[in-house]
């Protein structure tokens, strides 16, 4: 196959380095630039990320000697891609606004930022739920003037945590949730070498995350009317976020209120018999099994769980009656493979595999 040729926006943060780690043997696409600030443009990206690699393993050797641009080099860039991954850390409306400059390029822009997750017509998809929202982007081409130029958006990376089982059990229509997220500290781009006033702590607030984890799944669960997606009002979801001394891996509790009133057996298969596109269509990023049931009590751990099919699956356990709800469980989701950058790269898969993506 002739490898698309990818962009990476915002490469030397910790989701940009694990989107260079994914796409080093990546059997579609190939780096071809990797852009960063101003004050990392024109080193190698070996230098640029000397002494602030956080993954495990090297820098890999094919981006090396890559000399790194300035991301406000916006068409140099997209004249030397099909697409680009974006991980840029800047404000909202300036990633708004750069994310709509490459696009106009006719450069598809796949996003790990949260910037455009609400502009209306911006799919945000989690490939194995809601892959039909895809279909949006026509209408967005439209309103950004563009031929082959878009946007599309991952979700935030804790609620992958719960939503797949959510998802799952929709034909038993869950209608009240209460969900809280124990957080990995890598979901603030840091390593415990960064922070290690993290060791042996727990901050009870992460910004911005409570309101991402109760509205984001309406979106993903929503439906395309005209040139918008209107979000699902069939759910209520309440949260409270908060950061833990794990490096990867986000663990979620969550409380379930259904309208019909499955068994354990009926839910667990619901779980264990999941399949999405990606699995259909054998995306290479795809886990074969996107969710596993483990019945032991002390099941997930992030110690023995979060690595599950490549940090692409997701883990779920503990579920049993609760008091005061239906049913309540435990779930687990890599946060910078399944969470950010490996969904993200899923999502490329999924709309090259839809002929949205591909060559210029």
């Amino acid at each position: 196959m002739n490898k698309l040729r990818v962009g990476v926006l915002g490469g030397t943060g910790m989701v940009g380095q694990r989107f260079i780690k994914i796409l080093e043997n990546h059997p579609w696409f190939e780096v071809k630039e990797i852009a960063a600030s101003a004050r990392s443009a024109g080193k190698t990206y070996g230098e640029a990320v000397e002494g602030r690699w956080k993954l495990e393993g090297e820098v890999p050797a094919l981006v090396r000697d890559l000399v790194i641009r300035d991301i406000s080099d916006v068409q140099t860039i997209a004249d030397n891609v099909d697409f680009v991954l974006s991980a840029v850390n800047m404000s909202k409306d300036e990633i708004r606004a750069i994310e709509e400059q490459y696009a106009k390029t006719e450069t598809p822009v796949v996003s790990n930022n949260s910037a455009h997750r609400w502009t209306p017509d911006v799919p945000m998809i989690i490939p194995e739920i809601n892959p039909e929202h895809a279909e949006i982007i026509p209408m967005q081409k439209k309103r950004l003037g563009t031929t082959r130029g878009f946007i599309a958006v991952k979700p935030n990376c804790s609620i992958q945590a719960y939503t797949p089982a959510l998802n799952a059990w929709k034909e038993y229509e869950p209608y009240q949730a209460v969900v809280s997220t124990y957080q990995a500290i890598s979901g603030a781009g840091k390593t415990f070498r960064d922070w290690p006033e993290m060791e042996g702590n727990i901050i009870p607030y992460i910004s911005g995350e409570e309101e991402k984890s109760e509205k984001e799944p309406l979106k993903i669960w929503g439906h395309i009317e005209g040139d918008r997606i209107v979000p699902a009002d069939n759910i209520v979801i309440t949260s409270q976020c908060i950061r833990v001394p794990v490096l990867y891996g986000h663990t979620a509790t969550a409380f379930v209120n259904f309208r019909k009133k499955p068994s354990k057996e009926e839910l667990i298969g619901k779980l264990r018999d999941y399949s999405g596109e990606p699995q259909r269509l054998k995306l290479p990023s795809a886990p074969k099994q996107f969710i596993q049931y483990l019945e032991d009590d002390d099941r997930p751990q992030v110690a023995k769980d979060v690595y599950f099919e490549n940090g692409m699956g997701v883990s779920f356990g503990r579920l049993r009656p609760d008091t005061l709800f239906d049913w309540k469980f435990v779930g687990l989701a890599h946060n910078t493979m399944r969470g950010a950058a490996g969904g993200a790269v899923e999502c490329a898969e999924l709309l090259t595999a839809k002929g949205y993506i591909e060559h210029k």
